[in-house]
């Protein structure tokens, strides 16, 4: 074989035309595959050397020439070449230079087909792990974060309206159920991730005698694929870490809506370091919250990303087929983006500033605790349905008075409910309100704390 020669030429008779070479090479992007491609080929030796197809010195050889060519990789003393295709063809090539025809045994059993999806499930299960790594510190910044609060009382809001006073720790402890939940999703896909495929080869699996165990057992996978066919076709794996990673961005994206909602002069409830903000090119008053919309705006692209996977695997009939070399760049730029979002973000966390002050005041604006009064009626005996009423009709009355409901007199309140008496204005107070909601996953600081304790008593799920 010519060096020149593809490794797949026997078949043709003509050279692959320029064009098609640029087109169909997936070397730009799948290059960072390297490691993992490497680390699959290191174990494939070592079984071929067990099961007999390679000397031991054969093995040697290809082991300390897969190695020579990682550290080349590492020290980025290694141009590419178009006419190498992809990062399994470029190592190969680099190997039989090196080794000669030991290297070119090195294929035997296996199939660029069995090879790609090994490689991947290799990087994607080393990226889950630091992705959940970044999760928990969000979390953890959330709850330290939600002790500091433990006192601060906000408005709470439905419809972006205000609705009643909760404690700005209990919504700081909403973001962080949010990000659990993302958590629990990717450590439930690492174990559909964490399945070995080698030995499929191309589709049907080999005739040689090859130890699968043994190959599983050195790359740390506790199970191997079942189905040949499958094993090489499957990336229902990569797609639902793309879809995790959507639900995760989604969440990262609720929470810097609400800081840069809060960060506005509207609200004025939360102020982000000047590290974390930008400023205008012609306005010099500006402090924008660029981080956190930037934060928003990659939610798109993750989003998009979902939207590539799923199509191109939509119409794939059984197995491989090369549309399948277009599930790395949705995967890595998922990667990539979810874990710059995470780690920027879980450090913003420690640089904002909430106004506690303004928070109080905004709750004790806009009738939040007409729901108390409503509940201090049921308490008295009145059906739900006509306490909500009549607190109904004295809130159209405060609004057409310009008044808070604590403005109005003992007398205006019994115009609509006889039984008022004086204890209704402590139910009014945003304190008592918030105290009250003690039950579980309720508002109360007694629920809060509770909550608290839970979390920092309970184990990571970190793999």
């Amino acid at each position: 074989m010519k060096t020149k020669d593809k490794l797949w030429s026997g078949r043709f008779r003509e050279p692959t035309d320029r064009m098609v070479e640029a087109f169909t090479a997936s070397l730009p992007f799948d290059h960072r595959l390297y490691r993992q491609d490497i680390e699959g080929s290191i174990a494939h030796c070592r079984m071929l050397a067990r099961t007999g197809y390679l000397t031991k010195e054969e093995s040697k050889k290809i082991l300390k020439g897969l190695k020579e060519i990682r550290e080349s990789f590492e020290k980025g003393a290694f141009t590419f070449s178009a006419d190498m295709e992809d990062i399994h063809m470029a190592i190969e090539r680099l190997l039989i230079e090196r080794t000669g025809e030991a290297g070119a045994k090195l294929h035997a059993g296996r199939s660029r087909n069995d090879q790609v999806a090994l490689d991947i499930r290799l990087y994607l299960r080393e990226e889950v792990v630091e992705i959940l790594v970044l999760i928990n510190l969000l979390k953890s910044s959330l709850v330290e974060r939600a002790r500091k609060e433990i006192n601060t009382i906000m408005p709470g809001y439905t419809h972006l309206q205000k609705a009643q006073p909760v404690l700005l720790a209990h919504h700081l402890l909403a973001w962080w159920e949010m990000l659990d939940r993302d958590e629990q999703r990717l450590v439930d896909c690492f174990g559909r991730i964490n399945v070995m495929p080698l030995g499929s080869a191309a589709l049907a699996g080999t005739g040689l005698k090859l130890d699968r165990a043994y190959v599983a057992k050195l790359l740390r996978f506790p199970a191997i694929s079942r189905n040949s066919m499958d094993a090489v076709s499957d990336r229902d794996f990569v797609a639902e870490f793309i879809f995790d990673a959507g639900v995760l961005m989604m969440h990262l994206s609720r929470i810097c809506e609400d800081l840069i909602l809060w960060s506005s002069g509207e609200f004025a409830f939360a102020e982000i370091s000047d590290a974390f903000t930008t400023g205008s090119s012609i306005m010099p008053q500006k402090k924008n919250p660029d981080v956190a919309e930037l934060i928003r705006g990659k939610t798109g692209r993750v989003y998009g990303n979902l939207m590539a996977i799923m199509t191109i695997l939509k119409g794939l009939p059984m197995t491989y087929n090369r549309d399948l070399q277009e599930d790395k760049e949705p995967l890595f730029d998922t990667v990539e983006t979810v874990k710059q979002c995470l780690a920027v973000l879980a450090v913003m966390m420690e640089h904002i500033t909430f106004n506690r002050k303004r928070m109080r005041e905004a709750a004790q604006s806009g009738f939040t605790t007409a729901t108390d009064m409503a509940e201090y009626l049921v308490a008295e005996g009145v059906p739900f349905r006509e306490s909500h009423r009549i607190v109904g009709e004295i809130v159209r009355y405060a609004i057409e008075k310009k008044k808070e409901l604590s403005d109005l007199s003992l007398k205006e309140l019994r115009t609509f409910y006889k039984g008022f008496q004086k204890d209704v204005y402590s139910v009014l107070r945003v304190d008592r309100s918030v105290r009250m909601r003690n039950l579980p996953g309720g508002t109360g600081k007694a629920a809060v704390l509770k909550r608290i304790e839970e979390i920092e008593k309970s184990e990571s799920r970190i793999l």
